[in-house]
């Protein structure tokens, strides 16, 4: 899932070092807010009192007041997810939309083992240092990290909502259940808490990336399952040199392995141009085309030599610069506990280590409810391979066990927004649960589109969500307001104050 969101790490890395050390500008559209970048003390191991002598590390947050009603206007907060933290900053303008409308603090905080707040620095994916990145770690940061600024900015009575996308949204809607007396609610976009929880469909993902050309045109998806089914003809017969030379491929494949890898690289293009089906081009996850599937299904359509379609289709979101005058296989794409990709970098270190202990991600495709090559993870292959690569076994329903699964109806002042083009959306909430357990469909969205800063090209849709989550939001502020105002009143008759 990293995919799930920072695929290109590399890309965005490069792009919050270009900026690192200054005041930094949003990418979206209007005046911008200046964010300023800080370093928080942060404790390594919060569960047990004996490991790591009580080590600290520092985990990066960014931080603008310039809207801010100071010692009154609420705190907006994200919940950084699994890359460097300007990424998501500087594609989250409806955060600071709103918090100009609200008068709020905004702070976007990096989840740990990413971006720059590495708590072993370059050791830190060493084994047993690795073993601190987990799910209840990162809440535990933030609940944290929350706590302690609310002192120091004189904010204590200003109520905290927590915002995600994707892994980040799954965080949001976790700080809600774990740490409701911190959180007054969450905004939780793209998340899919239920399919990483191991609940639902393996074929669910890839059929829904399938379903997004085929909206387009059958024949978009019926091209593209007949490039793979040539290729599939070229490799039984070992003809390596000409799929080389169809595809663009540095290095001419030489077995079975090699073959898997260009269908996980092929098939992992495919992801992000479903995923990031945006009505404007964006440059979140590298550059991307304003509606990229549309694009690609115009290629895949564009003449009669299926393989060459698919290299140029494939080259939207590997070659988007036109400086690259091949593919290397083993370079643009890594195999890992994720099928729908880990990235690059260190980055990719993490979300590896995550997708073989916590979040279950065993997808697969099967060239019948999708158009894509049979590539099956089972349980039995994310066990073996994370045994190999990381010394542990994964635990199948941890997360369900240890944040409800889809036993949500005691939970309160939750937002599940999703996107009918995402393929992660029928993994999350799709239905409302309560009058507080909201869930909003955005015909038209892809990947938390709403998170995004408003844009002229927006479908009407994702204008009436923000709209409703913004209603939402103040509302809940409201109502912490009051319950911390007769807290307080209820303290002082009883004396205490």
């Amino acid at each position: 899932m990293s995919a799930a969101l920072v695929l290109f790490t590399v890309t965005i890395a490069a792009l919050a070092d270009a900026l690192h050390g200054r005041s930094h500008a949003s990418f979206q559209a209007g005046k911008p807010p200046q964010f300023t970048e800080k370093y928080f003390t942060q404790t390594v191991d919060h569960f047990n009192f004996n490991s790591m002598d009580n080590g600290t590390f520092s985990q990066r947050y960014l931080i603008t007041d310039e809207y801010w009603k100071k010692g009154y206007g609420p705190i907006f907060f994200y919940t950084g997810n699994e890359g460097d933290v300007w990424g998501f900053a500087l594609n989250s303008g409806f955060i600071l939309e709103m918090a100009a409308q609200q008068q709020a603090l905004v702070i976007f905080a990096e989840h740990r083992y990413y971006g720059r707040s590495l708590p072993f620095g370059k050791e830190s994916f060493n084994i047993p240092q690795v073993g601190l990145l987990t799910v209840e770690q990162a809440l535990a940061d933030y609940a944290i990290m929350i706590s302690e600024l609310k002192e120091q900015l004189a904010a204590t009575d200003c109520p905290v909502i927590v915002f995600g996308g994707s892994y980040g949204g799954m965080l949001s809607v976790y700080m809600r259940i774990k740490y409701p007396n911190i959180v007054a609610g969450a905004l939780a976009a793209s998340a899919p808490i239920l399919s990483t929880a191991g609940l639902g469909d393996p074929r669910q993902f890839f059929r829904d990336v399938t379903a997004d050309f085929e909206k387009i045109s059958p024949e978009c998806r019926d091209a593209v399952r007949g490039a793979f089914h040539q290729l599939k003809q070229l490799a039984e017969r070992q003809d390596y040199s000409r799929i080389q030379s169809e595809v663009a491929l540095c290095k001419a494949p030489s077995s079975p392995r090699d073959i898997h890898q260009l269908y996980g690289l092929l098939r992992n293009a495919f992801t992000l141009l479903a995923m990031l089906d945006y009505p404007y081009s964006t440059h979140f996850i590298g550059h991307m085309p304003a509606n990229p599937v549309k694009v690609a299904c115009g290629i895949m359509l564009s003449g009669s030599d299926l393989l060459a379609n698919l290299r140029d289709t494939a080259g939207i979101v590997y070659n988007s610069t036109g400086v690259l005058t091949c593919f290397d296989l083993y370079n643009l794409y890594l195999e890992c506990a994720d099928p729908t990709g880990c990235g690059l970098g260190f980055d990719s270190l993490a979300w590896d280590y995550q997708a073989c202990t916590e979040v279950e991600l065993c997808y697969e495709s099967n060239n019948v409810t999708d158009m894509f090559p049979p590539m099956a993870f089972t349980e039995k292959d994310r066990e073996v391979y994370c045994s190999k690569r990381w010394a542990v076994v994964p635990r199948p329903g941890w997360l369900k066990v240890q944040f409800w699964g889809d036993a949500l109806s005691t939970a309160s002042n939750i937002i599940f927004s999703n996107g009918d083009l995402d393929p992660w959306a029928n993994g999350g909430v799709r239905k409302s649960l309560s009058s507080s357990l909201v869930a909003l469909n955005i015909s038209g969205g892809a990947h938390h589109l709403d998170l995004r800063g408003s844009n002229e090209a927006d479908p009407e849709s994702v204008i009436s969500a923000r709209k409703t989550e913004a209603e939402l939001i103040a509302q809940w502020v409201k109502m912490e307001r009051t319950k911390t105002r007769l807290r307080k009143s209820d303290t002082q008759q009883k004396g205490f104050i």
